[in-house]
């Protein structure tokens, strides 16, 4: 673990610096300044995406970067991509063990530690970006995470949102309920649960290995992102059909996991940074990931002749039945049981209000397109 103290300029004026301050007393401010000792710490983070990756790689990178800018630069953060120090799926392990310092990556990666990680990321059907700021932020959310990743030794906090995605690409048009069943599909989380309820089979697979699994038809589709990733990655040159709304995640977020052990071993000031840092790119990257899928999906339409569908009626309604119970099972007792409730709880609540607000406001505006 990558994780030191280096005392820097202690002692630098030493015998000679503090003759030479003595003999010139207007100069002794500036020979004064390096002698005091300053703390600089260096941290290492993985991440689960693929190097260079706009959005989400890129989203890691600006949390070290603004990690050091916020302490002066007495704070480092080195980021490693997917593979480039463990494989994607191995972070979580590496800052609990304690070979890494901290990852940047999706919760619902780790659903095979804890059913209620899913829920920190995204769910079918359930909160929008903004609704899971909330329930996190201001809901007893953070809480219930805190809790559940100190189980795994490590603290947990929003570090991105890629706003609502997309339902995925398919070789193959979706036209019925039948046309799932057998389907093979790249989705991770309790969207692949959903999936499989509905006759079709979940392959977990991190970015970087995607392109080639529909490449091979070792896959026959899958979700990423939303337009601006999926344009990057390329999947329009395998999978023609670009099926929207993606239920399975209305608005997911991203979290950097940092070792506890090290997080405890910060002053109050520092954790204020990396609270602060992680803040910062969270909100921002809403914004980034709007305004960046509608030009990256004007430019798959009007470029790669992508063909745009929507879900049949009757799989979105199999989807929302299937969605609940998927839920439900993963809350059934101890900590994911309280998370679960307090997920939907808040749910229940915040959907009030959006059904006052944001959706007829949707609907009015797209009267008079």
């Amino acid at each position: 673990m990558i994780h030191r103290r280096n005392l820097l300029g202690a002692g630098a004026l030493g015998l000679a610096g503090a003759a030479a301050a003595f003999a010139n007393p207007e100069k002794a401010a500036d020979l004064a300044a390096p002698s005091i000792a300053r703390n600089r710490r260096r941290f290492n983070m993985v991440t689960t995406w693929p190097k260079g990756l706009p959005g989400l790689g890129e989203a890691a990178e600006r949390v070290a970067q603004r990690i050091q800018q916020m302490s002066d630069g007495l704070m480092e953060v080195k980021v490693y991509a997917a593979g480039e120090l463990v494989p994607p799926f191995e972070c979580f392990d590496a800052v609990s063990n304690g070979s890494a310092d901290m990852y940047h990556g999706a919760e619902y990666y780790w659903t095979a530690k804890s059913s209620a990680y899913p829920f920190f990321t995204a769910v079918p059907f359930g909160m929008t970006a903004q609704e899971i700021m909330g329930w996190i932020d201001f809901g007893g959310g953070q809480k219930l995470w805190d809790e559940l990743s100190a189980q795994f030794g490590i603290k947990s906090i929003q570090a991105a949102n890629t706003g609502h995605q997309m339902g995925g690409w398919f070789r193959k048009e979706i036209n019925t309920l039948d046309d799932l069943v057998g389907l093979k599909m790249r989705i991770p989380g309790q969207g692949g649960d959903v999936l499989r309820a509905l006759g079709g089979s979940s392959v977990a697979l991190p970015g970087g290995e995607i392109y080639q699994s529909l490449q091979t038809g070792a896959i026959d589709a899958t979700e990423w992102v939303g337009p601006w990733n999926d344009y990057y990655l390329g999947f329009y040159r395998e999978a023609p059909y670009y099926y929207g709304p993606g239920f399975h995640e209305p608005g997911a977020s991203l979290a950097v996991g940092m070792n506890l052990r090290v997080w405890e071993g910060l002053t109050q000031g520092e954790q204020a940074i990396i609270k602060a840092a992680c803040e910062s790119v969270n909100h921002s990257s809403l914004g980034e990931f709007t305004y960046q899928n509608a030009i990256h999906l004007d430019l798959l339409k009007r470029e790669h002749g992508v063909q745009m569908r929507s879900y049949p009626d009757e799989v979105v309604s199999r989807m929302a039945e299937a969605a609940w119970d998927v839920r439900a099972a993963s809350g059934r007792d101890g900590i994911e049981k309280r998370i679960y409730e307090s997920f939907e709880a808040s749910l229940k609540l915040m959907r009030g209000w959006a059904d006052v607000s944001e959706g007829p406001y949707y609907a009015a505006r797209n009267s008079n397109k």
